[in-house]
């Protein structure tokens, strides 16, 4: 049951939630109110469009009224403060190591898994250890299997080059995979759904960009990720992810240790204007 229901008192019948529906499956019923047929419920996306784009907050859906969603006329954020957190932000290496405040912590999570997923299977995972003293325990126990594949001569060949942060470890204890960050996130999804990977990409970039606007620093982090799950599988089990699950990516987070004064100068933009000109007639033959 998707239970779908219209405030008769409120809507104006302006058939916006069917003109929206993804679906298809809303139509003017028998009454001249907008309904789903019980035989139509199954092929619901679960989108939710239908409460958002009703103007008048008369539809509800899922057990989900839009008394409780939040408006988003005048909302969003100013293009060119969007642009300059798009631009600005960098990758952090360097972090303070106390733990971020878990009312922050929770928000950063649950506004990250908003992301769109794929057929909006709403299946992305978050792996979090959320404190310091979780994210040690894990790197000693990473460091560790990754000195003795080491001594052992066992690294896989593409990742020999990890044994240059065995050695950097061993010599210094200075950590080059964890960064020595409080915090780490791992998004994964079931192989199963229709874009696991894309999911999990979407959700991560999702949290990079409001953890940078909330002044919280993050690392998009394939050393760490390589060595959890390519070259310590067990890891993955260690941290209770599911077995079905692709892992997406690991991202290291937590209140910077250093602060960048201006935006770097990437650019210009890769483009290819496809179909322009005498190319959209296509090719001569």
């Amino acid at each position: 049951m998707i239970d779908f229901k219209v405030n008769r008192q409120s809507c104006t019948l302006c058939g916006e939630c069917i003109t929206d529906c993804p679906s298809r499956i809303i139509s003017f019923g028998e009454d001249g109110y907008p309904t789903i047929t019980q035989e139509k419920e199954g092929t619901c996306y679960r989108c939710q469009h239908c409460l958002a784009i009703c103007p008048m907050g008369a539809v509800s859906i899922l057990g989900h009224h839009a008394s409780f969603s939040h408006l988003l006329k005048g909302a969003f954020p100013d293009p060119d403060a969007l642009e300059m957190l798009i631009r600005g932000r960098r990758s952090v290496r360097r972090f303070k190591q106390e733990n971020l405040d878990p009312v922050l912590f929770q928000r950063l999570l649950d506004v990250a898994w908003q992301a769109p997923t794929g057929v909006n299977s709403r299946q992305v995972r978050f792996t979090v250890l959320d404190s310091h003293d979780k994210v040690a325990l894990l790197r000693d126990e990473v460091m560790a299997g990754l000195t003795r594949l080491v001594n052992n001569n066992a690294l896989p060949e593409k990742m020999g080059f990890f044994a240059n942060f065995v050695s950097i470890w061993e010599k210094h204890r200075s950590d080059v995979i964890f960064r020595d960050a409080p915090h780490l996130l791992i998004a994964s999804a079931p192989h199963s759904v229709a874009s696991p990977m894309q999911d999990c990409m979407i959700a991560l970039a999702s949290f990079d960009l409001f953890a940078q606007a909330n002044g919280v620093g993050t690392l998009w982090n394939g050393l760490a990720k390589w060595a959890m799950n390519e070259i310590l599988p067990e890891t993955r089990h260690r941290l209770g992810i599911p077995a079905d699950h692709l892992f997406g990516y690991a991202m290291v987070f937590g209140k910077p240790a250093v602060q960048y004064a201006r935006t770097v100068q990437h650019g210009p933009a890769l483009i290819y204007r496809a179909l322009e000109g005498d190319a959209a007639d296509g090719p001569s033959l």
